[in-house]
């Protein structure tokens, strides 16, 4: 059975997580995806987005 989830929703529960039991407090959240928006934004974002993309294909299993 396949079971396929937007990385961004895994991404948004980790950091529910984080908030709720780790004690990380929403404004340090809050800072850390303004900077992620802003970073999407650079040269950066290219390599941002393969590095990702190779990095969910290696945890899929998926090597072509």
């Amino acid at each position: 059975m396949t079971v396929s989830l937007p990385l961004v929703f895994v991404l948004g529960a980790i950091a529910w997580a984080a908030i709720k039991f780790l004690g990380v407090r929403l404004w340090v959240a809050v800072v850390i995806a303004l900077f992620g928006f802003w970073l999407s934004h650079t040269f950066l974002a290219p390599a941002i987005e393969s590095g990702t993309r190779s990095g969910v294909d290696v945890v899929n299993g998926t090597h072509e």
